[in-house]
């Protein structure tokens, strides 16, 4: 599909210029679960466009020709009406394009010049938590590659332990005020204290919290392997690594079943009680 609709807009503007060493020089970065190689029956696509046009003044050399930051845009259009138009059958995923820098109100394909600067001196530590589930999922090789390159460096810088700690508990917090329905008597499986979300920010913490000593801790973007990275090098004990990836899958299976049966998140909460018991502990230990 990309490559129809790419080959539809070059003949139309033509391809765009100065990008020397590239082929498109798009490329799509898959964040959550996507990113994460965990995609569900009910889980929507975040998404990030990159282009490696440098030069604002470059244009397409086309007949009808156009700046190459409005070629990729309108590009990126096309990509999200493809993804997302629905069919008799439904929609496939919903497409969430508002983790790209300034959210909705930065352009729909920035820049990789763009991208690294705001990962560099504006990115709040939530969006470097959703940098560590990051990766590229389709596109141009000299983008994707240059996309790793600034992720691994962002991942990788030195920060203030107490400080980074105390970041994510309080957006962990306020989550869990805005997002958790549990009650008395039913547990919230993503957003629920024990649920999936304490273990994805456990693990997101201990990435940011040492990359910079452990910069392996960036190959990975899903959980499975970066707790087991985690555990390899000590950081996180065997054990609790072992029971936070039990509990994920356990919680993980329960999501799917109840996605397929178009029923909500909310659980009996004895049913999911002894997990929730175990990643609560290990949150109070380790956060």
């Amino acid at each position: 599909v990309q490559k129809s609709l790419w080959r539809d807009l070059v003949r139309k503007h033509g391809r765009p210029g100065g990008m020397e060493g590239m082929d498109s020089g798009f490329a799509i970065v898959g964040y959550g679960k996507l990113g994460g190689i965990e995609l569900g029956y009910g889980s929507d696509l975040d998404l990030v466009f990159l282009h490696g046009s440098s030069n604002l003044n470059a244009v397409t050399d086309g007949k009808r020709s156009i700046a190459n930051d409005v070629f990729y845009a309108r590009f990126g259009q096309r990509v999200i009406h493809m993804l997302t138009t629905r069919m008799s059958s439904g929609m496939l995923y919903e497409a969430d394009m508002r983790l790209r820098p300034n959210g909705n109100s930065g352009p729909l394909v920035p820049s990789l010049n763009m991208f690294e600067k705001y990962q560099q001196n504006e990115s709040w530590v939530w969006e470097q938590q959703a940098l560590v589930r990051a990766r590229a999922v389709a596109g141009d090789p000299a983008v994707i590659e240059r996309f790793g390159q600034i992720r691994h460096a962002v991942l990788c810088r030195e920060r203030d332990p107490a400080a980074l700690r105390a970041e994510v508990v309080s957006m962990r917090e306020k989550m869990r005020s805005s997002l958790d329905t549990s009650t008395a008597t039913e547990f919230h499986i993503k957003h629920g204290a024990g649920g999936v979300v304490d273990i994805e920010f456990i693990v997101q913490y201990a990435v940011l919290r040492w990359a910079n000593a452990y910069p392996d801790l960036t190959e990975w973007t899903d959980n499975a392997r970066l707790l087991d990275r985690l555990a390899q090098h000590g950081l996180l004990p065997d054990r609790s690594a072992e029971q936070l990836w039990n509990a994920y899958q356990v919680f993980r299976n329960v999501a799917h079943r109840r996605s397929l049966q178009e029923q909500g998140s909310l659980v009996p909460i004895a049913q999911l009680a002894e997990e929730c018991a175990m990643v609560r502990d290990i949150w109070q230990g380790f956060m």
